[in-house]
């Protein structure tokens, strides 16, 4: 009798272990999407949000011309600024590049590249400091590793000392290759700078030969930097090729125009003496040399 009542009983409880028993195997082909984990605190679901954004970076400069192009300036002799295609002024004012600055007042903005030392800076310094003018330094990180004191003395006399970048590469071609070098390029002198001064470089980028792209305009303003070209310069940059003084003044004199930034290279015999003479010229024509701080809001 007990044997009859036991074989039931276990039959029942493995029929029982069966129907409630675990599957194996889970089929994972199926397309339902698990309910996002949400942050109660701020009601939001960070992770998503946050491929949200990069995506929407990604989507600004994808779109992006690449191609590197090449500043340059219609100059006139009859004291009117260059003229310059739409299509350039139209990437100038949609990425706060300049090349002129108020050409409403007879404003000048002076500017030198420094990419490597001549030994004519500490007399250019002379000449500005004894003219009362205050002007803009690009630089390279070479330049300031190379000539600390003239950093230095640059800013406690009162200069713009600027971003010329590390290397001095087309930052077009950087920018088209690799992002987080053309970041460097920034960086990498910005750290050189404050490293030998102290102070924060101020946020004004000089491309070097003048070569850039929208994509490297647009990296640029990214990195809160204003780009800065110009609607003056002339062929001072071959210290082997130096052009004469008489020649040099005419073409500086004969191109002054209202709102003008003015690049001149600190490497030149010429510049260096014929500044004095050209700083009393514009004074005495009623020019003001303005800082790039001063020019108008973009």
């Amino acid at each position: 009798m007990i044997k009859k009542l036991i074989l039931p009983l276990i039959i029942f409880t493995l029929i029982l272990s069966a129907c409630s028993g675990s599957p194996k195997s889970i089929n994972t082909s199926t397309n339902i999407t698990a309910p996002l984990e949400i942050d109660k605190d701020n009601n939001t679901a960070p992770p998503v949000k946050k491929a949200e954004e990069n995506n929407s970076i990604k989507d600004n400069t994808s779109s992006m011309d690449t191609k590197e192009l090449d500043w340059f300036f219609q100059p006139r002799n009859d004291g009117t600024p260059s003229g310059e295609p739409k299509e350039v002024l139209d990437l100038i004012n949609k990425y706060s590049a300049y090349y002129l600055g108020d050409t409403s007042k007879k404003y000048m903005y002076l500017t030198f590249d420094e990419g490597y030392e001549n030994g004519y800076t500490s007399k250019i310094l002379d000449i500005l400091k004894e003219n009362n003018v205050k002007a803009a330094f690009f630089v390279t990180t070479p330049y300031i590793n190379s000539n600390k004191d003239l950093i230095k003395r640059m800013v406690n006399e009162g200069h713009l000392v600027c971003n010329h970048s590390t290397h001095h590469p087309s930052m077009a071609a950087v920018a088209k290759k690799d992002k987080s070098k053309f970041v460097n390029e920034f960086a990498v002198n910005e750290k050189a700078f404050e490293e030998v001064t102290g102070k924060k470089m101020v946020k004004f980028f000089r491309p070097p030969m003048g070569k850039y792209s929208e994509l490297s305009l647009a990296y640029t303003k990214e990195l809160g930097y204003k780009s800065i070209f110009w609607s003056f310069a002339y062929g001072d940059w071959d210290i082997k090729k130096q052009p004469s003084e008489d020649y040099a003044k005419k073409v500086i004199m004969q191109r002054t125009h209202n709102g003008s930034i003015v690049l001149l290279h600190a490497v030149s015999k010429t510049n260096t003496n014929i500044l004095d003479s050209i700083l009393k010229y514009w004074k005495s024509s009623g020019y003001e040399l303005k800082s790039l701080t001063d020019l108008p809001d973009r």
